[in-house]
């Protein structure tokens, strides 16, 4: 609910802080106090348009602040999720200011706002009537969120809309792989290209790098020979060879360990050394003999070694790479293949689900034509309490033919409360979204004689704001907005009709806030909270106030309203007090 209001160098008002409570508060005053000041910067606070021309003269801006305590309305939270702001505190603090010159800045809880995302918070905390800018009633979807509540029927159409996300999602499939068929068929073959030139290849892990130093052996094969053949003839070739040289240092060294055995150890070594070179010679001489001169298997080599450099170009840095990418491409062309049957079975599901759509949708249908005939006859009888006697309220459910729609003899039209004229014309394949298979408009006619036509082009504001306030009465709790003010509700209304509309928003405050601003004290009685606005002018300047009035304030208030402050008018301000208090005769 709204806590708190603080307005600066707003048109007259240089500073002024209001403060609310739970229930109904009444703001009265003298006309041209300044009493629709407070809706109109409520509104501005809430994301109406900003005009320049209501920054108070002399000043460069003009600021709002709002503090909203949202600690019961658990319902706002989604909202506030999906916008990124926090309301941790269960508190909403949101601040405008418009400029002269330059944009003005909006802020909620400290961070900037968006213009959209001012309004649409605001659209869900407080719903103004009488003004234009927030009036719910008048937006076609609110119009149907009315009739919903008003019939039970948000769990059918729920229930509705998730079977038509459903279907959407069935048909964008569906459309996408029927629509995509030449570029199927394109994949798939480039699909199967790739993957059996990968399977032909029959790519073994690590066989890359032996493949690699066979073609360097093979590649090199004279000059390893010719290398292994001067190293043999190194150590055998000559007089003395290398071997025979050290034999003879060998034999030589053994003769030294004899006589002087600190010599053996390297007798050992000379020995041991002639026996290592002429193992030597004999490897060499073996690794000769199996050099391969095979240019056969060097080509066979290098062209295994340009397939795998040719895949590894194509499909991937390294083998494995090329491996995966197989799979990947074998995975795909499985999908791919199976895209008939897929489309098969996706027909087989949107024929399933326009059947559930028909049977969801005519349920909701029903419920809501049933539900449409008992509203409107409701709102005419609240209307005719209200002292519109030739006012006529009708609820019209039309419909839409298109060949992707649910199979289904419809009216293409009803209007059910005041009917005037009916369409006979019936559709057989209906159109829907996800709130039906109808679109909801409420229609009017104020006067005598008068056509019925839709809300929005034909009530004034004090008769939009007394619709209003009879429809928010029939929906009671099931309304979800916290808020509700009501300017210009008493219009063109006064004596027993006043002391009904003073009763219904006392009633429809006990499951909202309300604020109104009232010309009549038959209204104002039945408030649980009353304030007064007033001007005062000091050094030459205009400014409003406003006051909270105890219980003696509010009956000279009262009196004022009635009358003047004689005691005939304090008489009857105290009489419309009492009738109005509970268990009073104004409650009957």
């Amino acid at each position: 609910m709204l806590a708190e209001l603080d307005i600066r160098n707003l048109a007259i008002a240089e500073h002024v802080r209001v403060r609310f409570s739970s229930g109904l508060t009444v703001i009265t005053g003298e006309t041209g106090a300044g009493k629709s000041l407070i809706v109109d910067a409520l509104s501005f606070l809430l994301g109406s348009r900003a005009d320049a021309d209501l920054i108070r003269t002399g000043e460069s801006s003009a600021r709002v602040e709002g503090i909203f305590d949202i600690s019961s309305r658990s319902e706002l939270r989604p909202l506030l999720d999906d916008l990124g702001l926090d309301a941790a505190e269960d508190q909403l603090i949101i601040s405008r200011e418009m400029r002269r010159e330059g944009r003005g800045l909006v802020r909620l809880n400290g961070r900037a706002l968006a213009q959209s995302q001012l309004l649409e918070v605001g659209q869900a905390l407080v719903d103004i009537h009488g003004q234009g800018d927030y009036m719910s009633l008048l937006r076609p979807q609110e119009q149907l969120s009315f009739l919903d509540r008003f019939a039970g029927s948000t769990p059918l159409k729920q229930e509705f809309a998730q079977l038509a996300a459903r279907l959407r999602a069935a048909r964008r499939e569906l459309a996408e792989i029927t629509e995509g068929e030449r570029e199927r068929a394109r994949r798939s073959d480039q699909l199967r290209f790739e993957v059996a030139e990968i399977e032909r290849a029959e790519i073994i892990p690590g066989q890359e790098d032996e493949l690699i130093q066979e073609r360097d052996l093979l590649g090199n094969s004279e000059q390893l020979a010719v290398l292994a053949q001067e190293a043999v003839e190194a150590l055998e070739a000559g007089e003395p060879s290398g071997i025979d040289a050290v034999g003879g240092a060998a034999a030589a060294l053994a003769g030294l360990a004899r006589l002087d055995t600190r010599m053996a150890e390297r007798a050992e070594r000379a020995a041991a050394l002639q026996d290592e070179l002429a193992d030597l010679v004999r490897d060499l001489r073996a690794y000769r003999e199996e050099v391969e001169f095979n240019p056969q298997r060097l080509e066979a080599v290098e062209g295994r070694l340009a397939l795998l450099a040719n895949l590894k170009r194509k499909y991937g840095a390294t083998l494995d790479e090329v491996l995966a990418y197989g799979a990947h491409s074998s995975e795909e062309l499985d999908r791919l293949e199976g895209g008939d049957e897929r489309a098969a079975a996706l027909r087989e599901e949107e024929v399933a689900l326009l059947q559930q759509l028909k049977d969801s949708g005519l349920r909701l249908s029903a419920t809501r034509r049933a539900a449409a005939a008992r509203l409107a006859e409701e709102v005419e009888v609240g209307l005719r309490e209200l002292s519109m006697e030739g006012a006529r309220f009708a609820i019209r459910l039309s419909r839409q033919q298109t060949s992707e729609g649910v199979a289904a003899e419809l009216p293409l039209s009803e209007v059910l409360g005041s009917v005037e004229s009916e369409s006979h014309e019936t559709v057989s394949s209906v159109g829907f979204d996800r709130d039906g298979l109808e679109k909801v408009e409420f229609l009017v006619s104020m006067n005598p004689g008068e056509e019925l036509r839709p809300l929005a082009r034909v009530a004034s504001g004090g008769e939009t704001s007394r619709l209003m306030l009879v429809l928010k009465s029939i929906l009671g709790a099931a309304d979800a907005t916290p808020t509700l003010v009501f300017d210009e509700v008493d219009a063109g209304i006064g004596g027993r009709a006043a002391l009904v509309v003073g009763r219904s928003l006392r009633d429809l405050a006990g499951h909202h806030q309300v604020v109104c601003i009232s010309h009549l004290p038959q209204i104002a009685a039945y408030s649980h909270s009353h304030l007064s606005v007033s001007k005062v002018v000091a050094e030459g300047r205009t400014a409003a106030v406003v006051s909270e009035l105890s219980a003696d304030e509010r009956v000279v208030e009262m009196a004022q309203m009635i009358g003047g402050p004689s005691d005939a008018s304090v008489a009857a301000a105290r009489e419309l007090l009492a009738a109005a208090a509970p268990g009073g005769k104004g409650n009957e």
